[in-house]
């Protein structure tokens, strides 16, 4: 089996306190290894984003471990967890976080200048990226000239720009039509390929398809899990009862 890159002991995640507090997750165990593919389904308030938030150090767990290419985020400084989301973790949000005074290219090699890339590497880096994911030719345009989908496309450019080890995306394709997000999802499929480990939070079956390996969540807990010998859409209507 491939070496970890994401792993998670025992990881539960819980929201406010006393009478108020909701339970997100609850003792999650998983690995992703180098090179996997694997797609997180369920339904809504199932604590897929949660799971995705934690797993690359953008929020902390309540209790249990994760660890990172074998790094612990429990503890870690926040400059240090800085540090290695910059250097590790490509992410693609849904709403985008991109930086509107900012061009596409800009955007794209941001996150690599400031880990100390010069800002000519980080540019042909971004160039690179940019050109993976079809839109070298909108590199000079700022946020407000891109339409949705563009804008999407930077933000996906922007996670795997570089030699990202680990790749979390939160639904990637949600404003792309069928041909772009399949071509989106193929960009992901051979990051993985290259050696990433890919997270995918989706509710989509046809999107899972493109995994190795099928997480359902339901109420934050692990309620099953397949490889691609199965049929997602089956399963994930499964899991839904």
């Amino acid at each position: 089996m491939s070496p970890a890159i994401l792993r998670l002991s025992k990881v539960a995640k819980s929201y406010g306190s006393g009478a108020t507090s909701v339970k997100a997750l609850h003792d999650v165990t998983m690995e992703i290894g180098a090179g996997e593919f694997v797609a997180v389904m369920g339904p809504s308030g199932s604590g897929k984003s949660s799971l995705l938030s934690l797993a690359g150090g953008l929020d902390t767990a309540s209790k249990g471990k994760i660890f990172v290419e074998g790094t612990s985020l429990n503890g870690l400084h926040i400059n240090e967890l800085a540090r290695l989301r910059r250097r590790a973790v490509g992410y693609v949000f849904q709403d985008f976080n991109l930086i509107p005074t900012l061009t596409a290219v800009e955007n794209v090699a941001l996150p690599r200048e400031l880990d100390g890339i010069s800002p000519r590497t980080a540019r042909k880096l971004a160039m690179d990226a940019l050109g993976r994911i079809g839109i070298a030719s909108l590199a000079t345009r700022f946020m407000d000239e891109l339409s949705g989908g563009q804008q999407q496309r930077v933000a996906i450019a922007r996670a795997i720009v570089g030699q990202r080890r680990l790749i979390l995306a939160d639904e990637p394709t949600g404003a792309l039509d069928s041909a772009t997000g399949d071509e989106i999802l193929g960009v992901l499929r051979q990051c993985a390929d290259e050696g990433s480990a890919v997270m995918l939070v989706t509710h989509e079956a046809r999107h899972a398809s493109w995994a190795d390996r099928v997480i359902f969540l339901r109420d934050g807990l692990i309620v099953d899990e397949a490889s691609q010998a199965h049929d997602p859409a089956v399963l994930f209507s499964q899991a839904q009862h």
